[in-house]
């Protein structure tokens, strides 16, 4: 192991680091025993050849695939086309065979050709939806999809630059079960998807996202190769990736489309029986307040269960698939049962949620109304169902089938492993960690929404490292917390609050990155201080967010101000990042439907839900915006944080220990003289 990380190390002309050794040494252990790692290595520990290399190691040996999978693009890119590509070469010769390496994402992320040749089976937004300029730029987008799907060698969305809109990829695209198959198709033998699996077999590494790493644990049918290690990086994603995919949603326009899709092949009488639900459903859902649903209305109730019997029907009404069928009727008919299937398993659901005893749910239902734009609804309303907990999910369809290593910058919260562990479903772990964050894990345990609480379960059993940053904390950085401020209120940003954000703005020399718990906050600090800041002031949505993370990097006296993107995916090394500002703490919003409902059930279990879930949520956000810092090891600066509650609430001890250990102080004039030092070195240097 030792002389293959050091091949790797040099290939990419780096140098090996304490914790980087730690943590393969780890990572190679984990695979060895089958025992489940966490492990946290902060920026510049280079964690990916940390695991990429035993894992190529685990993989030539037992001629086996080992999957990591991804929450972002960008690290899926970074694997595939840099390290994966350099690894092979290095590597190659010492363990004395090719290493073969995939990216794999779900069917719909790839052009059908099919599709492409004969178009959508029925439109599946009727033209009543769209303006002539909607549809006319529709065309557009359509008609470029055409011409790039006869250069495009891969069909791969993301491989589109620039992309387009959902709906025009829908004209072109699949779901898994609208997917006529291989065998059937008579694209089969040069449909992209099924090259991508292809491929992905064969390979020793197959690079993939949480999204799809969450399909193949929920769908009946295989999506990845057979695999004993998965490899999970930005791990603290991974929860709200599941939850994601497992979220059903039912409108009216859903149920509608399902008609279309099915009218021409039943008897009119079966498929009117589905129109008239849809309209019904329409009717009720536009006179339903939005928001969580704790209650099950007798109206809502009677609707969901028409929608769920005419959808019964029509399936009855298609009878099974037709082996023999023209391809394009076959296309049709899978379509129409995909749309259909999935809108009667959702009412299902929907009607299910509502069965058990308020504690003892596992779904949460609630219905989102559109927000007006230009005078017209944006979305119909749509009622959502979600898992209020995954951790039983992930327990029985990935910690019991194969070794995990999970992996991030961010892993430890209050000090522990423990509050990000029990919502992956791991067991308590005998760690001595802070009162504070034993208090959220622990309510964690207590949700009634885990659904491996049987007997025999197979035992899981998992261990935590900690490999450290190369960083100098507290010497590279000052936490500064606002502490004289008034609290945050609910009606944007006081004045106060403006006049901290401009003193430390200019004592800074620009340099900042304003991270802004809602876009409201970014846009009226934006809007109030460009024309009285010294330097440039760019905001999230004048562009796309790369142009501007990019115009941010190129001019040092520019600022950027922004929300939830940038917590997470600003990576500007050097002088033009030299200040972090935090307006406030990120608690989820209080009318989250499911961070409410998590909350309500670890209460109802005597846990605390507040530290469990919202504490949680808001500390994994503080670090992931304070880690924008330090990028690279001559990065100074400063995170400040302007709600002084991080100082002054019970709570606060918990969040500042989910924080790189900055030297801290809450003294203004302390805070403006380290940063007019800051920049004044940075111009001389420049």
């Amino acid at each position: 192991m030792a002389t293959l990380l050091a091949a790797a190390v040099a290939s990419i002309g780096g140098a090996e680091r304490p914790g980087q050794v730690e943590m393969a040494r780890a990572v190679e252990k984990s695979i060895e025993s089958g025992e489940h790692l966490a492990a946290q290595a902060g920026t510049g520990t280079g964690k990916s050849l940390a695991y990429l290399v035993p894992a190529i190691r685990h993989a030539v040996e037992k001629q086996t695939t080992v999957v990591v999978s991804t929450a972002t693009i960008a690290l899926q890119r970074q694997l595939v086309d840099r390290d994966l590509p350099r690894l092979a070469e290095a590597l190659g010769p010492l363990l004395g065979t090719e290493l073969k390496f995939a990216i794999l994402k779900g069917r719909r992320n790839y052009l059908c050709l099919h599709r492409v040749q004969t178009g959508v089976p029925e439109e599946e937004d009727g033209p009543s939806l769209f303006d002539p300029q909607q549809l006319s730029s529709l065309g557009r987008q359509v008609k470029r999809l055409n011409e790039w799907a006869e250069e495009t060698g891969t069909g791969d969305r993301d491989e589109l630059v620039p992309g387009v809109n959902e709906q025009a990829w829908r004209q072109v695209a699949v779901t898994a079960r609208e997917c006529l198959g291989a065998q059937r198709c008579p694209h089969g033998t040069e449909c992209f998807a099924e090259l991508a699996r292809a491929e992905a077999g064969e390979a020793h590494i197959v690079v993939t996202n949480h999204a799809l790493l969450a399909i193949d644990a929920l769908e009946e049918f295989q999506v990845l190769p057979e695999h004993d290690v998965v490899i999970v990086d930005e791990a603290h994603e991974l929860v709200d990736r599941v939850t994601s995919v497992a979220t059903g949603d039912l409108s009216a326009v859903g149920v509608e489309t399902a008609a279309r899709r099915c009218g021409r092949l039943l008897e009119e009488s079966v498929a009117d029986r589905l129109k008239e639900a849809a309209e019904g459903l329409g009717i009720l859902l536009e006179d339903l307040p939005q928001g969580r649903m704790d209650v099950l209305s007798s109206a809502l109730g009677t609707t969901l269960a028409v929608v769920r019997d005419a959808a019964h029907a029509c399936l009855t009404g298609l009878g099974p698939e037709k082996k023999d069928s023209d391809p394009g009727d076959m296309a049709a008919r899978k379509a129409a049962r995909s749309s259909l299937e999935e809108l009667h398993d959702t009412a299902v659901r929907i009607l299910e949620a509502f069965k058990p005893e308020m504690a003892q749910r596992f779904d949460v239902v609630w219905l989102e109304k559109p927000f007006v734009q230009d005078g017209r609804p944006k979305r119909p309303p749509a009622l959502h169902v979600a898992p209020i907990g995954v951790g039983g999910l992930l327990r029985t369809t990935l910690f019991e089938r194969r070794t995990a290593i999970l992996t991030s910058a961010t892993l430890t919260l209050g000090g522990s492993f423990e509050p990000l562990a029990r919502q992956w479903g791991l067991p308590p772990l005998d760690e001595k960690g802070p009162r504070d964050a034993k208090t959220a894990a622990e309510g964690l345990a207590q949700t009634a929404t885990e659904k491996d609480e049987k007997d025999g379960e197979a035992e899981v059993v998992w261990s935590g490292l900690d490999a450290g940053s190369p960083f100098d904390h507290p010497k590279a950085g000052i936490l500064y917390v606002a502490r004289h401020l008034p609290q945050p209120g609910r009606d944007g940003l006081a004045d106060a609050y403006l006049t901290e954000i401009t003193e430390l703005i200019e004592a800074a020399g620009g340099r900042t990155l304003g991270l802004f718990s809602s876009m409201r906050a970014a846009r009226q600090a934006a809007d109030e201080l460009k024309d009285h800041l010294s330097h440039p002031l760019l905001c999230q949505g004048e562009d796309s967010t790369s142009l501007l993370v990019k115009q941010f990097a190129d001019d040092e006296r520019t600022c950027l101000f922004g929300t939830l993107s940038l917590w997470q995916g600003v990576d500007v090394p050097g002088p033009s990042l030299q200040l972090v500002i935090m307006d406030r703490i990120p608690f989820p919003r209080p009318d989250d439907p499911v961070s409410s409902a998590r909350s309500r059930a670890i209460a109802a279990r005597g846990g605390n839900g507040f530290m469990s879930v919202a504490a949680t949520h808001a500390a994994l956000l503080l670090a992931q915006g304070a880690g924008r810092l330090l990028r690279s090891m001559d990065d100074r600066g400063v995170v400040a944080v302007l709600d002084p509650r991080l100082a002054t609430a019970r709570y606060g001890g918990f969040l500042k220990n989910s924080l790189p250990p900055f030297w801290a102080t809450t003294d203004p004039a302390v805070v403006r003289g380290a940063l007019r030092r800051l920049d004044a070195a940075a111009a001389e240097e420049g």
